[in-house]
């Protein structure tokens, strides 16, 4: 059986099980580790290890490894990689909402740029918070001080809506510790704190001009606002304009459990890149490490929300475990990715590509973003769709196989899961519904809005690989 025939198999067993049987991700992407791990002849196990530089015996005992064994295997290789890291990062979220901490950086970011640049308040608080905070939480977030700007300045409407959805959209497929990300960078052996500042730099970029087609849609289809009855002002979070300025934290402790990680993954590379050794660098070998530097930015939220309840443990307990709840599907959803992704490759799946592509002078980052983008938008999820689109290009993340650093193949794979959403996409709903807009006006506002920053971010990942390939 053909590789590509597999990898269709595996991809139709997950579409439909996400798209038609409404199933959970996870359940629907091990049910498509099963199907191809049980269709994949052991030969092509064995010339997969073997390509991968392991020793006939090491071949011969994968290609004769009990599925369940392997299931867990790589399971748990994905779990270890990931599972801190998203559950930190997840605490770190609920009580930036819970502490006031959300609030606190687009106050501060509308007073330091006052009301008239509110749509670039909008876009940088959604792009900071995008961070720790997923996407849909984030726009519930802001939607209550969307509406309320909206009010004092008696226009603008959808403007808000796209700006505040530009910026946290992209730092959700870009930057790490989102999931997403977070697993693309880990599978393809991307540094995270190179990963935080190509995602950074691209979102911006990208995410801005996405920014002009909000400024034009706005123009072009005005919208008065609309507050439907049955939606809630900001999810269970507090309405941010019925808190009083002395609840809220200081700004720097705001921003503490966002940038404090990305400081110190960042020194920690470039202090290791530079050869500096001696006791200093030993610490910094420590709070540097990804899992360890997450750990701190979720004391320091876990601190600030403490002060600001007055140590009410109930609180703290409450929004520790919701977090916790929250981050244990998503590990399981990227862990069983894992495993997907992992059969896949055994299928020799990425060296069929690469024949095909050399035939037919497809290049690597153009397939990385269509097929990307083509799951995306078959089965509605960004991170699923990264997920599936570096299990099936992981084969081609070397900078040898390349020619230009894996960096540029992780931006392309996260560009490629912004094209495209619509009603199988839950942002899209949230979007849709707490705005008050119609299907066809989320449609031509929110859906091409994000096809045209995909696209924008895949162009300038194309030409950073061209000029500057890092290798």
């Amino acid at each position: 059986m053909d590789s590509l025939l597999l990898l269709f198999i595996g991809m139709a067993v997950v579409i439909a099980g996400i798209v038609w049987l409404k199933l959970n991700a996870f359940v629907a992407m091990l049910a498509g580790a099963i199907v191809v791990a049980t269709l994949t002849p052991a030969a092509y196990v064995e010339k997969h290890v073997l390509a991968q530089g392991g020793t006939q015996a090491a071949a011969t005992a994968r290609a004769n490894e009990n599925l369940g064994a392997k299931l867990a295997t790589k399971f748990g290789n994905t779990a270890g990689q990931l599972g801190l890291l998203v559950a930190m990062a997840s605490i770190v979220g609920s009580c930036l909402l819970a502490s006031g901490g959300a609030e606190k950086i687009v106050r501060s970011s509308l007073g330091l740029f006052g009301e008239p640049r509110a749509p670039f308040v909008f876009w940088i608080s959604g792009f900071v918070l995008g961070i720790p905070v997923f996407f849909d939480t984030v726009f519930l977030l802001l939607i209550p001080l969307v509406r309320a700007m909206t009010l004092r300045t008696g226009r603008n409407y959808i403007l808000f809506i796209l700006c505040t959805a530009a910026g946290a959209t992209m730092t959700h497929s870009l930057v790490p510790p989102t999931p997403g990300p977070l697993f693309v960078a880990t599978a393809l052996k991307v540094d995270l704190a190179l990963m935080m500042v190509g995602g950074i730099a691209l979102g911006i970029c990208s995410s801005a001009v996405g920014l002009v087609y909000a400024w034009w849609a706005n123009k072009r289809w005005p919208k008065a606002l609309v507050v439907p009855a049955d939606v809630p002002s900001s999810g269970s979070s507090p309405v941010f304009t019925q808190r009083p300025d002395h609840e809220l934290p200081p700004l720097f402790l705001a921003l503490a459990p966002i940038f404090v990680p990305v400081v110190l993954i960042s020194a920690q590379a470039v202090m290791q890149a530079r050869g500096v050794t001696g006791s200093s660098m030993g610490i910094l070998n420590v709070i540097g490490h990804a899992n360890i530097a997450m750990a701190i930015a979720a004391l320091i939220a876990l601190a600030t929300l403490a002060w600001k309840q007055h140590g009410d443990r109930n609180i703290m307990k409450t929004q520790v475990q919701e977090a916790l709840t929250d981050a244990g599907m998503i590990i399981l959803v990227t862990a069983s990715g894992g495993i997907f992704g992992g059969v896949l490759q055994e299928t020799g799946v990425g060296e069929r590509i690469k024949e095909l592509a050399q035939v037919y002078r497809i290049g690597v980052l153009p397939l990385a973003f269509f097929v990307t983008a083509l799951v995306r938008i078959a089965q509605g999820s960004a991170t699923v769709a990264m997920v599936t689109g570096v299990g099936i290009l992981s084969g081609f993340g070397s900078a040898a196989a390349l020619g230009f650093h894996p960096l540029y193949l992780a931006l392309a794979i996260g560009c490629g899961s912004k094209p495209g959403p619509w009603m199988n996409d839950s942002g899209f709903w949230v979007v849709c519904k707490t705005t008050g807009m119609t299907e066809v006006e989320t449609l031509r506002t929110y859906s091409v809005m994000f096809t045209v920053m995909g696209f924008a971010g895949f162009g300038l990942v194309m030409l950073a690989a061209w000029f500057f390939p890092l290798i």
